[in-house]
């Protein structure tokens, strides 16, 4: 024995021992890699997100000045203004409802269409399932004067209802494509087996099937609901001082005299806060629905 120990040379590039250390220096150094780009991406998302809150507790002339200015004296004056502003509840209000109602019907729809499209054959089946693919890559902007005309020909402009269907078609085609997967991977002996029992097809579908699919569910839902919480466009157009949501609640700040950055900040953070703390928390649900069923052993 040398002082090498066992070895009578010390391990080479050629030896398994070498190899093995340079296959671990490897992999460390992707691991290094992809943590400072994940790094790197977070810091660039949450740069704006950052610079929205602490604007939100700035005053007007602070929010001028040059530069970012990461130190100031708080305030709350902007809260204040929003949240003691005569319309605020009645939008809040209005985004709740437009939001619950359109992840509610989304879901029922949805529902109701996966099972179809996966356990019935019938004529037009393949035509149905891509072309609901399609109209989710339509952009939604470009909706925006079609959708007018016909809603207002049909009294729905200006409406919550309106909204309602909106979001409804909208989020539809996500729906759709999430559950089937779902609704794929039941076993159907398990309806066969209802069925024996004395079940009609919807108790199937209300007590075996909805249950079994939870995890989808609420990826479906929470997509949905933060889309109908989000989306300003169509509900600019769509809506008046009476109907408007919250995000559209940020116009009213955009004055002939001038834009009020701090009030339009302040409604930007209690818009936005909801959502994020609601994704946050429901991150792992997400992930496992949107990720549960896709890969099949």
């Amino acid at each position: 024995m040398t002082k090498n120990g066992p070895f009578k040379n010390p391990p080479g590039k050629g030896s398994p021992l070498g190899k093995f250390q340079d296959a671990s220096s490897s992999r460390a150094f992707w691991k290094a890699g992809k943590s400072i780009l994940i790094f790197i991406l977070a810091f660039l998302y949450l740069v704006p997100v950052i610079v929205l809150f602490l604007t939100s507790f700035k005053t007007q002339v602070q929010i001028m000045e040059k530069g970012l200015g990461w130190f100031f004296m708080p305030t709350l004056m902007n809260y204040s203004n929003v949240l003691l502003e005569q319309g605020f509840l009645r939008y809040m209000t209005n985004s709740l409802i437009v939001g619950l109602a359109s992840t509610f019907t989304t879901l029922i729809i949805g529902g109701f269409a996966s099972y179809a499209l996966v356990r019935f054959n019938f004529f037009g089946k393949g035509t149905i399932s891509f072309g609901t693919l399609l109209l989710r890559m339509i952009p939604p902007a470009v909706l925006v004067v079609p959708i007018y005309v016909l809603w207002s020909y049909f009294g729905l402009a200006d409406t919550r209802l309106g909204l309602v269907i909106i979001y409804v078609g909208l989020n539809l085609p996500f729906t759709i494509w999430v559950l089937i997967s779902f609704i794929a991977d039941v076993p159907v002996e398990l309806e066969e087996a209802a069925v024996v029992d004395g079940c009609g097809p919807w108790k199937i579908f209300f007590t075996v099937i909805l249950p079994l699919i939870k995890p989808g569910l609420a990826a479906a839902a929470i997509f949905t609901f933060r889309i109908a919480w989000n989306e300003f466009i169509l509900a600019l157009v769509l809506t008046n001082h009476m109907t408007r949501t919250l995000p559209v609640a940020t116009t009213i700040y955009l004055t002939d005299t001038g834009v009020e950055w701090g009030n339009i900040t302040a409604m930007g953070t209690l818009v936005a806060l909801p959502a994020i703390i609601f994704t946050f928390l429901a991150a792992k649900q997400l992930i496992a629905g949107l990720t549960a069923g896709a890969v099949k052993g």
